[in-house]
């Protein structure tokens, strides 16, 4: 007997990729577990299946740093914060962090099917009464319009949004004059794809040469000290913390200004959340 569970949960985090650099992702989560009924008729008590993994991927993938070990030009080292981890294709990037920020993987790049055959394992350590075994599957939303990958950190969380390098896979939204626009929506989610968003608080360093500008964040929290280095051109500055609130606004705000017309925002961090603001030229 099958039980399944389709968008039992969701899981945001950022991954490393050889092609692409550093991309946030938000998955849905559908599991299916098979097993023996009990003398109750079930396989197992639905109201415990969501709180039971759902608590084993917040404890493990979710808010982190995916890093495929076995990439070309990828290497990880200790260092004073945790980990460090020092890419140079496609681009240079070091990332400092406690080790709860990061998810090992021993392979050249992270597919959402391997890393949900992997997740699965993990819970087939210590099964559920009667599971006999656990099959996950990882999806993106289906979104009829435009999307865009990002990854932040927010020092001031309290839960896992801290870590420095965690992502997520948004829509975006965008009304003047009552209506929707299309090619707004795709020009502005085009200019923040597969970028990382950064508070100019957290910025120590800018540096300059010639050929590699780049930009350095730090900041300490509640799960210990951050650090992130990357190219100029991956990053967005603005002038408050990543929050999608303040993404919100300030897509509004520079609409607004380009464009010369009020303009409405609604911005999402992953699937189901988001915030909405409007702002005037």
């Amino acid at each position: 007997m099958t039980l399944f569970v389709n968008r039992l949960t969701q899981l945001d985090a950022s991954l490393w990729c050889p092609q692409r650099g550093l991309i946030g992702v938000s998955w849905y989560v559908d599991a299916e577990l098979d097993g023996e009924l009990g003398e109750d008729g079930m396989l197992f008590d639905f109201g415990r299946v969501k709180p039971w993994i759902k608590s084993r991927l917040d404890a493990d993938a979710d808010h982190t740093l995916l890093v495929p070990t076995r990439a070309p030009g990828l290497s990880i080292s200790e260092c004073s914060e945790g980990i460090c981890v020092r890419t140079s294709l496609p681009y240079t990037l070091e990332v400092r962090a406690p080790r709860q920020a990061f998810t090992m993987l021993p392979w050249q790049e992270v597919t959402p099917e391997r890393l949900a055959a992997s997740l699965a394992r993990e819970l087939m350590k210590r099964p559920p009464p009667r599971v006999s075994d656990i099959r996950l599957r990882l999806r993106d939303e289906v979104v009829d319009g435009a999307v865009y990958t990002y990854s932040h950190g927010l020092k001031h969380h309290t839960g896992n949004c801290q870590r420095i390098a965690h992502g997520h896979r948004s829509r975006l939204h965008i009304w003047q004059r009552g209506e929707r626009c299309p090619e707004l929506e795709a020009q502005w989610a085009g200019h923040l794809d597969d970028r990382y968003l950064v508070d100019q608080a957290d910025i120590v360093d800018q540096a300059e040469p010639e050929i590699y500008p780049s930009l350095t964040s730090r900041y300490r929290a509640e799960q210990g000290r951050f650090q992130l280095r990357l190219p100029r051109e991956r990053c967005i500055v603005l002038d408050s913390p990543t929050t999608v609130e303040h993404i919100a606004a300030w897509l509004a705000r520079q609409i607004a200004e380009e464009t010369g017309r009020s303009t409405r925002v609604q911005a999402f961090e992953g699937i189901d959340k988001g915030a909405i603001a409007e702002a005037r030229p």
